[in-house]
Parts: structure tokens; C-alpha cells; sequence
């Protein structure tokens, strides 16, 4: 799994708004990236809702919020419609994206439940992984974005 200091992966996905979301387009911008196992579960349906409702505190910071899962495209979006999610999510079906940021449970093929931060340059500044304390991941969140450095307004 990746750590703070390493250099976010490179990613390019369809998302449930219907934009394509890469490193390239989120180049210049903070994002904080949060894998769940499995959509319409117990835990992931709480973690999703509470991300939807800190969304706005976390875009005043001037960061993005993705949710992914090992999941497909279609049921990503039944399931951010479901949880009204306000922010993209990607089903990552193929896995590369889960892969590339080492958070696939062995055998059983799904993503563990771990959230990064990540800087405007790309760079890891936080890694939270809270399996069965959902509530904590957005709680971590939003105390490492407040000690932060606010990206600068672009235009």
C-alpha cells in the first residue's frame, strides 16, 4: 500500500458524472481518494453518506472527493445515485486503479477500506485505513486538510 511521501499513481477512469477523471486532469488540484469494498453494503453505504455530507466543508478547502470500489461502472452509479453522492465515483472493475495504490485484499479480490489525501502536486499526505471505523476516515480527513496549506484559487 502506498504511503505518505509517495507520488499518487497515474489513474484515468469514467466517473458517475460522466467525466473522465485522471491524474491529468486533477493535476494542480488536492483530492482525497476513498476505496471501499463493496457498494449498497452496511459500511460502505455509511462512509459514502458521510463523505456526501462533509462534501461542501472539503470543497471550501478547495479539494476533490472520489469514491472507488472493485464494483462495475453501472453499479457505481445506482449506488452514488442511491447514497445521493455529490462527488465522482469510479467502479473499478479491472482493479488497476486499486492495484496501483495497493489496497486489494489477496484472494478475495475487493479494496480494503483506505482513504489518501493528496496534495496538489500529486504527493500523498495522508493514509487511513479504518476497516470497521467508518466514521473515522472522514474525521481524519478533515483534521489533515485543516493543517493544510489552502491551494491557491485558480482561474
Amino acid at each position: 500500500m502506498l504511503k505518505v511521501g509517495d507520488k499518487a499513481p497515474s489513474f484515468e477512469a469514467k466517473a458517475t458524472d460522466g467525466r473522465t477523471l485522471s491524474t491529468a486532469v486533477l493535476h494542480g488540484k488536492p483530492f482525497v481518494v476513498f476505496f471501499f469494498p463493496k457498494a449498497f453494503t452496511g459500511g460502505c453505504t455509511i462512509e459514502t453518506k458521510r463523505f456526501r455530507d462533509s462534501y461542501p466543508e472539503i470543497q471550501a478547502r478547495g479539494t476533490e472527493v472520489i469514491g472507488v470500489s472493485t464494483d462495475d461502472h453501472q453499479t457505481q452509479c445506482d449506488f452514488a445515485e442511491s447514497a445521493q453522492a455529490s462527488f465522482p465515483m469510479i467502479g473499478d472493475k479491472t482493479k488497476d486503479i486499486c492495484r496501483k495504490f495497493g489496497v486489494l485484499w489477496p484472494i478475495l479480490g475487493l479494496s480494503k477500506r483506505v482513504t489518501f489525501v493528496v496534495d496538489a502536486e500529486g504527493v500523498i499526505r495522508g493514509v487511513f485505513a479504518h476497516e470497521i471505523r467508518v466514521e473515522q476516515h472522514i474525521a481524519d480527513v478533515l483534521a489533515l486538510l485543516e493543517k493544510l496549506p489552502k491551494p491557491a484559487a485558480t482561474t
